[in-house]
């Protein structure tokens, strides 16, 4: 929580400073909405996934309340340690922030502060062994599962993640803790999820045997931003970075 807070004042702190070296070469009323939109974008950047009025979408139904202090997190497969990590034990991990968005199919895209560990660093402690191919997120209740390539796991910004903009994620966002993967479709980034398999072989998941394509790449097109009211952008291949200037 305190790292996320100390990232937003530091952005806050450029953010003040641009202010002040344009105010040198700015007219009263430029500078007026500039600072406006500093607020404006500072006030965004904070906010919840509820406030920010984040879709909410379960396909295998809502999984009431769950208890985080008692969570638990199995990790097996094609291992040398194979562990069940309790709540405690990932709090007691290096923490990594991610500075990103999730985007889902259904063609919306959130913007925050994601925090978590790093889901190489749970495959190091578990020991992966070099035939794991694909990692497997299994969701509360083991009825949703989703599978990502190995390449992708070990990203930088792959986490199990437990944070939005320093809050604890809620069941309605797949809290306690979620799969995050910025650079596929939501639907990779597995809510809730209580085992993490580690496979030498590709197995599809729950929407993949519905339809979806098994790799999750983000297409071009059309894309709500919910940071921004959701106003309809167009956006690039790939991971949702920023949207097209029109």
């Amino acid at each position: 929580m305190r790292n996320s807070i100390t990232l937003m004042n530091f952005k806050l702190l450029i953010l003040l400073i641009f202010v002040s070296l344009t105010s040198c070469v700015k007219s009263a009323s430029t500078e007026q909405k500039i600072e406006k939109e500093i607020i404006d974008t500072m006030e965004k950047s904070t906010k919840t996934l509820e406030e920010l009025d984040t879709p909410i979408f379960w396909a295998e139904g809502h999984p009431r309340t769950l208890r985080r202090e008692s969570w638990t997190l199995e990790v097996t497969g094609a291992c040398e340690n194979p562990t069940t990590f309790t709540w405690q034990d990932l709090m007691d991990m290096p923490k990594t922030v991610s500075d990103a968005r999730l985007s889902s199919v259904t063609r919306w895209s959130v913007k925050g502060d994601w925090g978590g560990v790093k889901v190489s660093e749970i495959l190091e402690r578990v020991g992966a062994k070099e035939s794991v191919k694909y990692v497997r997120f299994w969701s509360h209740d083991l009825i949703y599962d989703t599978s990502i390539p190995i390449d992708i796991a070990l990203k930088e910004r792959t986490l199990v993640a437990w944070e939005f903009n320093g809050n604890y994620l809620t069941e309605d966002y797949g809290g306690p803790i979620r799969g995050f993967v910025p650079c596929l479709w939501g639907y990779k980034s597995a809510k809730s999820i209580v085992k993490i398999e580690l496979m030498e072989y590709y197995i599809p998941g729950y929407w993949e045997k519905r339809g979806y394509t098994d790799k999750g790449l983000i297409e071009p097109g059309p894309m709500r931003d919910v940071n921004d009211d959701f106003e309809m952008k167009q956006i690039p291949p790939g991971e949702v970075k920023g949207f097209i200037e029109e």
